[in-house]
């Protein structure tokens, strides 16, 4: 087996039992750092990509999706999922092809979401959504990689939080190929319970972006994967926003103290 064989090999292995969790970075150098922490396996994040292109997160094109997937796989040694979006195509038969190109970068897994980016109808239509998760199924397949398929039902992210829906979406993508399911912004126990519960026997993806719950708590709910998005990118980032902004207005350094060896990081 090669690299990568061995990555979406272990990549799956980790869906099989237990909870892990499997956090963001944006760019090469946080991705090395959360691999030195110990954690299992990375993805990365639409969002943290934009924020470092100066973009917002639908603005990023599938070829700078691609480097990026390159570039953070080729750094690391564990299993990378790729936020995929929704596969930079509104077509199945588009979907298919972007997807064959990422299982191409070195990624161990990918997702496909079901937004559509319009406002007034902001899921894409139930049929449309699960044609998408199989032409991605398709696509792994005859890739011959096994790259592990995430099927997201954007329901709670794009202001329609209907659990039923995102219920009836899920099993449909499972149905369709989906390998590990995923519904972000729950913050209800409950209603991660109920998705769980939903789709078993397959593994569920649980984006935790406020401290609303514990590892261990998931673990105990039944929740396989525990992702951050971009959050740890937001973390960062609220971190220098107000020591530039207090340089910009006042002239005065007062958060330039107890700060990390970032550079240590990085030695040898």
């Amino acid at each position: 087996m090669g690299v990568h064989d061995d990555r979406v090999s272990e990549f799956h292995r980790l869906h099989a039992t237990g909870c892990f969790v499997m956090p963001n970075p944006w760019d090469v150098g946080s991705a090395r750092v959360l691999e030195r922490m110990g954690f299992p396996a990375l993805a990365t994040t639409s969002a943290g990509l934009a924020w470092s292109l100066g973009l917002p997160d639908a603005e990023v094109g599938v070829e700078d999706a691609l480097e990026h997937l390159r570039a953070v796989a080729g750094a690391v040694s564990v299993p990378v999922n790729a936020d995929f979006q929704g596969g930079y195509a509104e077509e199945p038969a588009g979907v298919a092809e972007n997807v064959r190109r990422a299982t191409d970068t070195g990624v161990a897994g990918l997702s496909i979401e079901d937004s559509s980016g319009d406002p007034d109808e902001p899921l894409l239509g139930f049929d449309l959504a699960v044609a998408r998760v199989a032409a991605a199924r398709r696509a792994i397949d005859e890739s011959g990689t096994g790259v592990l398929l995430t099927g997201r039902s954007e329901g709670f992210v794009v202001g329609r939080p209907d659990l039923d829906e995102a219920i009836r979406r899920l099993r449909a993508f499972a149905e369709a190929g989906a390998d590990c399911l995923y519904a972000p912004r729950l913050t209800r126990l409950e209603d991660v319970t109920a998705i769980v519960e939903a789709v078993a026997p397959l593994p569920v993806n649980l984006l935790v972006n406020s401290p609303f719950t514990t590892v261990a708590e998931a673990a105990a709910l039944g929740v396989r994967r525990i992702s951050v998005g971009g959050t740890l990118a937001r973390t960062a980032w609220g971190g220098w926003l107000p020591a530039a902004q207090e340089i910009a207005d006042e002239g005065t350094f007062s958060r330039f103290v107890d700060l990390p060896d970032v550079e240590g990081l990085f030695g040898h």
